[in-house]
Order: structure tokens, then C-alpha cells, then sequence
């Protein structure tokens, strides 16, 4: 069965074009459009879509306000369409921290043109938050079912542990994400004190502009002090330097930030680039964590930082967004710790400080 999409947008003429795109995809299936979050709020109560893509800047109701209404009358995949500005990715984060689950850039140009690669992108946007949400929707129907009424008490399984390392050998905490992420490292960065022991590099999928209005947002949150990496940025303990968008981050023999141009990588910034020269530098002292996200980024530099003897955890299903990024590096055994996003900052705190 088509995933059933609602459209939500004030413009006659983006809508036209984001229903030509979708209904192109056989899997995907629009199933009615709202010229305003209002419209919006009572479209997705009566037509139950599986997802909804929602335009920010609307009379009547805008789409942060109407996130919030769906998300808590019946929770549906939002993904969000954004301008490239500051000021639009502050709004963006403001959507996401509300529920969305992804954004993307609403460009008229591209969508003017009927530009392939934006059609394939948001097919593949659509397609991934809609099978995961209808397959966790169906796990949890399946749990439901198996559930005795009375189910008969079980004692406690403990969770395989590696064992722990001493505290001391990690000099460098590296964490990644794409789809979820913003939320996903909020949740595990506030849980830090001011005083924790290692710099933090943060790599998050995101595009240039954004990633500025996201550190100032978790430097806001957080006791660490979060900022936006540069070039020639030093390490520091407490500090959590996260990459530019549109850029590659990778780190210096001397404990120090190159932020460079490369085109060749379909993510940028990718955190197997940063992963992989933190094996390179940091050698075994690193500890790496990958959370939600679509994709693999992150497999190939969490095999290099494991050869190099450094540890690495990984997001579970249950709380992804996305269970992408963290399958891969699990499902090719580099995990040596799977954890519920609620279970990382603390562990962190507990391990490190």
C-alpha cells in the first residue's frame, strides 16, 4: 500500500509541484493539501496520512504551531521545507525540537525545474521516515499482541558489557548524526557538566548556515560550551566543536581543526572523514558514538577507529528516528555498546568524568 502524504503550504504553486513529484513514485501516494497550519491540523485528523511535509511561514496558524498540534493529536512523520538562511535554520531546529522528524531546503529554483536529483532525494526523505514509522507502528502492534494479560514476572537480564576502560584513556569523545540528530544530541549533550574531561567534536548532517544556528542553540542548552568549529580551532576539555555545514571537519597531529572543501563526499560534513582522522591522531584513546540517522556515514571510520583500539557505541533501534547510521556500524559488529538514547549521557558522565 502507498504511503498517504499530506501537503502543507500557502503556495498554489509549490503544492502543485511537490503532488507532480510525489505521485511519481509509486509508493507514495498524496492524499490531500492545506494552504495553512490550521487546514493542516484538521486535514491530518481526518485523512490519518503517513506523512506530512509542512511549509514554516503560513496565515493563520504557521508551521511550528502546527507541528505541535499534530504531534500531540496523533504523531505522523513531518518532514519539514526550509530556507537556506540563519534565520531559517533557527526555525527549522524550532520545528524539529517540536516533532519533525527531517527538513529540507525549499529551493523554487529546483522545484521550477523539476530538477531530478531534488525529486529523488525527497522520495528517498519520504520513503525512509514513512517505512520506519509504519514499521515500528507495526513492532509495537506485534509486542501488544504477544503481551500475556498477566505476564509472569522475569528476572532482570543484564546487558552484555564490555569491559570498562579506565577512566583517563580517552582523550577524545566523537559523536555523529544525521536524521534526528539535532533533538538526539540535545538530549545527550545536556546531561554533560561544565566540567567534563574530554573535547567533543560533533559531526551532524546539515547544511551550511544551520550548523551555526544549532551550536548557538545547544550552547544555550548545555553546561559544556558548544560553538561552530574553524579553521585552526584547538581541542579543549568541556568544549564540543561541531562541523560546518556544506564543509569537512578532521583533526591535526597538534590537537587542532582543519575545516576543508571536498566535493567528492556525498555528506559534508561526513563523520567517517572525521572518525577516520581521529584514528589516525588519537589512535586508541577515542571514544566514538553514532547516533540516528539514514545512511552508513560512519561505518567505515568506526572500522578505523576499532583498529585502532578505540570504542564505539551505538544508538539503538527503538529510540532512532532513523535506524540507519547506528545498523550499520552495529550490523558490522563495530559496536561495543548499543544504548538507548536516555542511557548515553549518563554513561557518559558515569565512564568519563
Amino acid at each position: 500500500m502507498p504511503l498517504r502524504v499530506l501537503i502543507v503550504d500557502d503556495s498554489n504553486f509549490f503544492r502543485q509541484r511537490l503532488k507532480e513529484m510525489i505521485d511519481q513514485h509509486p509508493d507514495l501516494s498524496v492524499v490531500g493539501t492545506a494552504t495553512n497550519g490550521r487546514e493542516a491540523v484538521e486535514q491530518a485528523r481526518s485523512l490519518r496520512p503517513d506523512l506530512v511535509t509542512m511549509d514554516f511561514e503560513m496565515p493563520e496558524m504557521d508551521g511550528i504551531t502546527a507541528v505541535r498540534h499534530i504531534m500531540a493529536d496523533r504523531p505522523v512523520p513531518i518532514l519539514m521545507f526550509s530556507s537556506l538562511t540563519y534565520e531559517g535554520a533557527r526555525i527549522t531546529l524550532d520545528a524539529l525540537a517540536a516533532g519533525a522528524m527531517d527538513f529540507m531546503p525549499k529551493d523554487f529554483g529546483e522545484v521550477s525545474r523539476n530538477a531530478q536529483g531534488l525529486r529523488d532525494k525527497l522520495h528517498e526523505r519520504l520513503l525512509t521516515l514513512g517505512r520506519q514509522a509504519r514499521a515500528s507502528a507495526s513492532a509495537s502492534r506485534e509486542a501488544t499482541r504477544l503481551q500475556s494479560p498477566q505476564p509472569a514476572e522475569k528476572p532482570p537480564v543484564r546487558e552484555p558489557q564490555t569491559p570498562p576502560r579506565p577512566r583517563g584513556s580517552y582523550k577524545l569523545l566523537v559523536i555523529g548524526a544525521s536524521t534526528g540528530g539535532p533533538v538526539a544530541l540535545t538530549d545527550v549533550l545536556v546531561n554533560l557538566p561544565a566540567t567534563f574531561p574530554l573535547p567533543i567534536v560533533l559531526v551532524q548532517h546539515m547544511p551550511e548556515n544551520f550548523t551555526r544556528a544549532f551550536a548557538e542553540r545547544l550552547n544555550r542548552q548545555c553546561q559544556i560550551q558548544v560553538r561552530e568549529a574553524k579553521e585552526g580551532d584547538t581541542l579543549q576539555p568541556g568544549v564540543a566543536l561541531l562541523a560546518p555545514g556544506g564543509k569537512q571537519m578532521m583533526l591535526d597531529a597538534r590537537g587542532g581543526l582543519r575545516i576543508v572543501e571536498d566535493e567528492r563526499m556525498t555528506y559534508k560534513p561526513s563523520l567517517d572523514i572525521t572518525f577516520g582522522s581521529a584514528a589516525k591522531h588519537y589512535g586508541n584513546k577515542v571514544l566514538g558514538v553514532v547516533l540516528t540517522g539514514m545512511g552508513a556515514d560512519g561505518r567505515e571510520g568506526a572500522r578505523m577507529l576499532k583498529s585502532a583500539g578505540s570504542t564505539i557505541w551505538s544508538q539503538d533501534e527503538a529510540s532512532c528516528v532513523i535506524y540507519g547510521m547506528p545498523m550499520a556500524v552495529a550490523k558490522a559488529g563495530l559496536s561495543d555498546k548499543v544504548l538507548s538514547l536516555k542511557d548515553i549521557g549518563p554513561r557518559l558522565v558515569r565512564e568519563v568524568c
